[in-house]
């Protein structure tokens, strides 16, 4: 299988531990040596936040918030590249074309954010589509799609399946409401909806859950699958 893992920095690296890195490493380099062809996308987490809260206070513009926040990106790509060692690609991929060079010469290639404007949640999704992915793995730090943000409505109910039309409508009136946190952004789940891909989000602090969601399709988050299939 063709599988994209996206990886939330708070789920990689929420407080630069190194066991918690080397425990992703393992998990994406079983699935390697089982066959798969694995690609991962970093995002930045909680060190992207405190990094842009304090470049915004000093009056940074967006567009340099925005390259702030993909430096981090790629700096936590650095440390599971570390952890992978010569499974990877030995640099972030800073586009999507180095990305599939990687995957075609037999490295699993790992991205960061790429432009500015685009999160690494889009940026998963559209490298999924670029390189004919059958699976898109997001490991957050919720455990799935909910009817609103569980943070803030202790009543949210979480899907086991959406097709990828009611998680755009799903993630569009969570993105609504001033504060809200969606598990994947709007951007990223058209992209989804254009390319047909079927995608899976789930708790992501246990490395080994999203090998049991690849190799076994078991998992306990919500299943995105292609309109029409729901």
């Amino acid at each position: 299988m063709n599988v994209v893992v996206s990886i939330g920095g708070s789920v990689l690296a929420p407080d630069l531990d190194a066991d918690r890195v080397a425990g992703y490493a393992d998990a994406l380099a079983a699935l390697d040596a089982a066959g798969h062809e694995v690609s991962v996308v970093t995002g930045g987490g909680t060190v992207a936040r405190e990094y842009i809260e304090a470049a915004r206070a000093l009056d940074a513009n967006e567009m340099e918030l925005d390259h702030m926040g993909i430096a981090v990106t790629r700096l936590n790509a650095r440390l599971l590249i570390a952890a992978l060692g010569e499974r990877a690609a030995p640099e972030p991929a800073e586009t999507y074309e180095d990305g599939r060079e990687a995957l075609r010469r037999g490295d699993i290639p790992v991205l960061g954010g790429t432009v500015a404007g685009q999160t690494t949640d889009a940026v998963s999704a559209a490298f999924a589509e670029y390189v004919n992915a059958d699976l898109l793995v997001y490991a957050t730090s919720v455990p799935g799609v909910f009817d609103a943000d569980p943070d803030v409505d202790a009543e949210a109910t979480k899907f086991e399946t959406l097709s990828v039309g009611e998680l755009v409508d799903v993630i569009a009136d969570i993105e609504m409401n001033a504060g809200s946190n969606a598990p994947v952004d709007l951007l990223a789940a058209k992209l989804i909806e254009r390319s047909g891909i079927r995608a899976i989000v789930l708790d992501g602090s246990d490395p080994q859950r999203v090998r049991e969601a690849v190799e076994d399709d078991a998992h306990d988050g919500t299943e995105i699958v292609p309109n029409g299939e729901a």
